[in-house]
């Protein structure tokens, strides 16, 4: 996987913490620095750590299945994708505006946020994607774009809400089915 690939799946991923993100910016009066740091630093670590946890896993199966690891990756992130497509037309609000920034608010939105993130991991181990830099990358992207969620979510409210995960959505699809496309031969 090249660093523009790389680049397309870490913006995809992040775009649920980037929702959320937006909804914690709703959430308080005025957005100091740390508000952003801690939402980036949670998010970013945790979008880190669950491709790293997927690759894991998906490397003890690798043998077992890699006549056809391209079908379970491009059905893993197209599956990705589809919900947070669908996630993008609900009518589903931010939710009670929860202002607080502490552990026992932040731990669970951190790894509801990247769930999406442990599946892809176990796709990078069927495709022999370098582990390291490409969870660090996910990680560094989602940090920066969690931070921009807060801030714009202060200043613009809930408008791009919606668009962030349609958008993360159809990358996620794209990515699946050029990883497809990619081993039957088709694309080059």
């Amino acid at each position: 996987m090249g660093l523009g690939a790389l680049f397309i799946t870490a913006v995809g991923l992040s775009m649920d913490a980037f929702a959320v993100a937006i909804c914690k910016g709703l959430s308080v009066r005025t957005v100091k620095l740390k508000h952003m740091l801690i939402t980036g630093l949670w998010f970013g670590g945790f979008q880190a750590l669950m491709p790293l946890i997927g690759y894991l896993l998906g490397r003890n199966f690798k043998d077992a299945i890699e006549r056809f690891d391209h079908w379970i990756a491009f059905l893993l992130l197209g599956i990705i994708g589809i919900n947070m497509i669908r996630e993008s037309f609900s009518c589903a609000e931010c939710g009670e505006h929860n202002d607080r920034f502490d552990v026992k608010t932040m731990f669970p939105l951190a790894i509801a946020t990247s769930i999406d993130a442990l599946a892809v991991g176990v796709s990078f181990a069927f495709l022999g994607v370098e582990i390291t830099p490409a969870v660090t990358f996910i990680g560094c992207i989602t940090l920066l774009l969690s931070a921009l969620g807060v801030k714009l979510g202060n200043v613009f409210g809930a408008r791009y809400k919606s668009r962030a995960e349609l958008a993360g959505g159809i990358i996620l699809i794209l990515m699946g089915a050029k990883i497809l496309l990619e081993h039957l031969g088709i694309l080059g």
